[in-house]
Formats: C-alpha cells, structure tokens, sequence
C-alpha cells in the first residue's frame, strides 16, 4: 500500500479523498494555485504545493507541474480526482514513466471510453444500443446544421472530451444548432483543452441513470446498483438519488450486466460510471461511459456501505477486489443536492465572495437517518471566478426515499450560507415539489415545472403559518431579553399582550402568542375573530443564532434567520420573506405605508454575474429584435449568452470584449 498519495485536484473532492487517505493511514499532498492559498483541501493536507497562477489552463491542468509536485513530496500516486486532468488519456502514461502510480483506470480504457466519440462506437461494435447519432468530425457550423436536420430535432451537441454540463447544448431549430455548436466548442476548449464535439438525437421526456462499476487490474468486475441524475438544469446534475424509482430489479440486473460487459470489453480497472438514458417505459441507451469518480459517488457509497475512494486507492496498489458481485446488497435509499453558489433568483448566475458565514448542518447519524456533508469550503473561505461554483453536497440516507427525502429538506433548512447567494432555496423548494417527491422524474423536470425560471413566492397554508409561527416566537424571545437589560425604565409592558399581527412581506396572518415553560402555544386568529388552530414550539433558540431549530407540534423543523431593521428575514421549505412582528396598534399604522418603487433599468443590460466579457454581438445604432444575442459573458468556466428582452435600438456600448465585469455592471444601454 502507498505511504503517500498527491490529490491532483482542488475543492470538495480533494478533501474527499484526503479524508478516505487518513482513514487507511495514508498521507496526502495537496496541491494548489495562488487563488487557493487559504483553500481547504490546502489545510487539511499533510503537505501542499504551490504550482501556478489561478488559471486551470495554468496550475491544475499542467502535467508537468504535478509530476515535479510529486518528485518534490515524494508521493508514490495520484489521484485525480473530477474534471482537470481525470480523464486525459497522456495523465497516466506521463505518470508511469515517471514511475508513479494513477489511482485510476488505464490509459487504454480512458482512451476508449473517456471519449464520448470513441466510446459510442466501442459500444456499437459490443452491440450495446446506442442513442442514434452523427460521431464523425464535423467540420462547421454548417455541416453540424446539416447533419442536425438530418437525424431530425430536437438534437444535443455534446463535446467529446466533456462532462458536467461544459460544452453541451440543446438544439431545437437551425439557428440554435449554428450558435449552439460554436459555444459548445468554445465552452468545451476552456474545459478541456479539446474542441471536438458530436451530435446526436435528444430523447425526448427522458431519465439519466446511471450504473457505477468496478474493477480491480486482475479481470474481475462488478455493478453496485445504480443513480438516477434526471433532475438537471443546463444539463447540469442538481439532485441525484440511489436507488432510482424507475427501475426494478430485472431492469437494473440488466443495466448493470451491459455496463459490466462494456467494461470489460475495455480492460476497465478502477470505479467508473456507465450511463444510459432511458425511456418511461424503461427501454434504455447506452449514453457514455465516465472513466473516473463521478460527484454523485456518495449516494452509491450511502446504500451500499463501500467506500469508492478506499477501493480505488486499494485496485491501483494491485489488489484484487474481495467484493463479487452477490455480496453488493443495496440498503435504504440516498439523496444528494448539490449546493452552488449561484443565484437561484437570477436565473442562476454564478456569485463569487467571501463566505462570511459557513455553517452546513452538523453530519450525524441516528434513527436511520444519515446526514453527510462533503464540502472544499469554510467560514471566511473565498469562492472564486475561475472555477467551478459548488460548495458542498449535502446527502441524506434513511430507510425509504420519502424518509431520505424528508431529511433532506430539513437538512437544506439548516444549511446557512451568507455573503454570496447560494442555490439552496431552489434545492429546498425541490424536496417540497409533489412531482418530485412521486418520483415522476425527467431531464426536463426544472425547464417543465420552473418555465419561468425560480422566483421569490409568499408561503401559503401551513408553510406561511409555521413561518409566522416561528417570527411571533423570535420576536417573544427577542422582546424578553430586551426586558432583562439593566437600568431601563419600566415602560408599557407589552410583552403581555398576546395578540400580534406577524407580516411575511405585506401579507398579514393574526395570532396569538403565549409563553409555555421552554417554548409557546401559537392559537391563530380565524377570519370572524375566532381562535382556530394552534402550534406548540420548543426551541433553544436564542438571538444571534442564524438557524431557529426545534419542533412544532412535536416535528424537527429548521428556519434560517437573518436580521433587518425591526424584524427578520425567514428561510424555510425554499421560501424566503421579510418578517415583522406587530402589536395591533402597531399594525393599524404600518397598513399606511407605501411601498417603496424599484428603480427602472428596462433600458439597460447589465452584467448578472462577475465574469469575463468573451464577446459584444451588436454595435451603436444597431437595431434588434427580441431574443437576438447582444454579448457573451463567461464565468466559472461557462459561457452564459445575453438576449434582448424586447426589440430596440442600441443606443451606447459601455464595454469591449476581454473586459472583466463585477455584478450589476454596464453592458449597454438601449435608446
């Protein structure tokens, strides 16, 4: 077994596998650029190597510099981690010469299957059914417009060296198929140094899943079960789940028998993920073939109790697996969201900043219900423009879906994150949607039930009096430790007064509060005056702390809080107001004030997020007409397109290509 291992990686699974390398007595090196100076996996290393700029292009993805790393550190391996140098088939031939070990497949099986040409046809020749598409060298935008109307729309160009959503479009006309096939070549050599990309049919309603294998250097292979990844946006994996509701086990034997032959067909020595698309029917499609540890491996690891990392660490240093394939049992049921900073409110445009607040739920393990947090982040840690926005993924396992699903949302409930935006509302409202929750999934999910993208809504029902609920009880709280302060007059005691008009923004919902040894009774005010329904909460909530935890009625319920002049913010359940607490008196004078009028900027197109100005489409005086590209902004590795909104004429360009902009910056302004 090695003694020392080098993460050629950053973030969240650099300090997966450092964590996996400690619990076998293994030390490890970091590595790491100047925009990760301070970063986690930097910390928690046994030793760290600085080895360039903040670029990709520059630090991670430099062969040459790991390989010195390792030289200097004396590590005998390396791990690869995701994405950078993952699947680059020269990684582990450079390493072997230089007489280290890849703690990963093959170069031969990465050149077949990292591939997504190569490995479609590989699984052609072993009569895997492949989804009908074009795997030849496309040379422009109007040959790929021609082989589009060829197989017929909707059609996906996919990069062939891609993964997780870089280099990907969905096209469902000849315009898109020509601005998509240039954006993703583009996206795909900023990802991955590699432009070629493919085209092929886009299943219509359909679900990835995805079969995880493993194989050790002596012949043996086997399937542990499978992930469904269908709730995407962009393409982009947000929620991923083990088992899949989808599946029985006949058609799950199946998968996992064909992507174990696929596998060996290749010589495939490590953990890697074959997937499919498959139909509502259950009818399936080989899709590609990851050749590397895939960010949703914790669900797999949550129901089959194997940890994926140890078994790869364990296969490079020549072992022969002691799993066969009758001893992969599948227990329970896992959940992973993925937390990104990104903002769900603007169409989900990345954030960058300082983390001024960190503070994920505690990971635990009781009743049957397992919470799992794996982050590369910390409090006052930086999230950086140069690469990918996630910060953690939060997973819960428990006896049944419902029972992990139900985990989940508490779990997201009292996730706290301040100083950038995050995607966890839309996470949090996910687990609440019914769709979700029956298990009627497809890739389509978020574009079908969010159209219009994710906006603030006021709660409703039981989630807006839960909310009022808990803001009546932090005012109490608040109100009586005021009371405790020394040397105050007495004044009116209002604490007293039990009735309180609780505001969630302008919508008011009237209650009576009253305190009950440790926690209050909350009676709410039906329509004649009549007291009505009525909430118990005990808590140990007390002020400053930014998650109210506690029960009402007896069930764990986790509301994040956050100060604003006379009042709180509330999050819960994917919602998130601005909550006052006031006496009658107090109300009848607030129901006077009007609303304060947002400022108009309809005839500006500003920067959504900090990022790099790739290219401005339009010039002064130009007339266009709605939906008509005007520039492209990139950020975190992705090419994000700005359209008008209406039809107009450009009346000033306020910024050029290669510019870099801060949020809310000015693009251009229309006449």
């Amino acid at each position: 077994m090695f003694k020392r291992i080098l993460i050629a990686n950053r973030g969240e699974i650099a300090c997966r596998v450092i964590k996996t390398a400690r619990l076998m007595g293994i030390e490890t090196v970091a590595v790491y650029s100047e925009a990760d100076r301070d970063a986690l996996h930097v910390e928690m290393a046994d030793e760290a190597v600085l080895i360039g700029p903040a670029a990709a292009s520059e630090s991670y993805l430099v062969i040459e510099k790991i390989v010195e790393a390792c030289r200097k550190t004396g590590a005998e391996a390396v791990h690869p981690g995701y994405g950078f140098l993952s699947e680059r088939e020269s990684f582990p031939r450079i390493l072997a010469d230089a007489g280290i070990v890849f703690i990963g497949p093959n170069a031969g099986a990465i050149a077949a299957m990292g591939d997504k040409i190569e490995s479609k046809k590989a699984a052609a020749k072993a009569n895997v059914s492949t989804v009908p598409g074009y795997l030849g060298v496309i040379e422009d935008a109007t040959h790929a417009v021609k082989i589009a109307d060829e197989i017929g729309y909707p059609v996906m160009i996919k990069a062939s060296a891609g993964g997780g959503g870089k280099g990907m479009r969905i096209a469902h006309s000849t315009s898109e198929v020509a601005e998509g096939f240039n954006l993703a070549k583009a996206e795909a050599k900023a990802s991955f140094g590699d432009d070629r990309v493919f085209i092929e049919k886009f299943i219509v309603d359909p679900r990835h899943i995805e079969i995880q294998v493993l194989g050790d250097k002596h012949g043996n292979v086997i399937y542990l079960g499978e992930r469904e990844c269908s709730i995407q946006r962009r393409n982009q994996k947000v929620i991923e789940e083990a088992p899949s509701p989808l599946l029985d086990e006949v058609t799950r034997r199946k998968m996992g028998e064909q992507a174990v032959a696929l596998a060996k067909a290749v010589q495939y020595d490590s953990a890697g993920t074959v997937e499919f698309v498959a139909g509502q029917d259950k009818s399936f499609y080989f899709l590609e073939m990851n050749t590397r540890l895939q960010v949703e491996h914790p669900v797999t690891e949550m129901i089959t109790g194997i940890d994926l990392v140890e078994q790869m660490i364990r296969v490079a240093a020549g072992e022969k697996l002691e799993l066969a394939q009758k001893d992969v049992r599948l227990k329970g049921w896992a959940v992973e969201s993925r937390v990104y900073a990104e903002d769900p409110f603007r169409n989900f445009l990345p954030s960058i900043g300082r983390l001024v607040k960190y503070r994920p739920p505690s990971e635990s393990s009781a009743s049957g219900v397992t919470v799992r947090n794996d982050t590369g982040v910390q409090e006052g840690g930086e999230i950086s423009i140069f690469y990918d926005p996630m910060i953690a993924k939060l997973v819960t396992h428990a006896p049944s879906r419902a029972a992990a699903i139900e985990a989940q949302a508490h779990a997201l409930d009292a996730f706290y994150v301040d100083g950038i935006r995050h995607n966890i509302p839309f996470l949090s409202a996910l687990m609440t949607h019914p769709r979700w929750r029956e298990g009627n999934l497809s890739t389509g999910f978020i574009a079908e039930e969010f159209p219009q993208g994710f906006a603030a809504r006021l709660p409703e029902g039981d989630v807006a009096r839960r909310i009022a609920a808990v803001g009546a009880a932090i005012d109490r709280v608040v109100g009586e430790r005021k009371r405790k302060i020394s040397g105050q007059m007495i004044g009116r005691a209002v604490i007293r007064e039990r009735r309180r008009c609780v505001w969630l923004e302008r919508s008011e919902i009237a209650l009576d509060v009253i305190r009950e040894g440790e926690g209050f009774v909350v009676r709410f005010v039906e329509a004649d005056g009549s007291l009505g329904q009525s909430h118990q909460l005990l808590s140990s909530w007390i002020p400053g702390d930014p998650v109210w935890q506690g029960t009402i009625n007896g069930k764990p319920v986790a509301v994040q809080v956050r100060s604003i002049p006379n009042g709180v913010r509330l999050a819960h359940h994917g919602y998130e107001v601005a909550v006052n607490v006031f006496t009658e008196r107090e109300a009848s004078a607030a129901r006077w004030m009007l609303e304060g009028n947002k400022a108009d900027t309809g005839k500006k197109v500003l920067c959504p997020m900090p990022g790099l100005v790739v290219s401005i489409a339009v010039v002064e005086g130009q007339e266009v007409k709605a939906g008509e590209t005007l520039a492209v902004v990139e950020a975190m590795k992705m090419q994000n397109v700005l359209r008008a909104e209406r039809d107009g004429t450009v009346k000033k360009i306020h910024a050029a290509a290669g510019a870099t902009l801060a949020v809310d910056a000015l693009i251009l302004e229309f006449a």
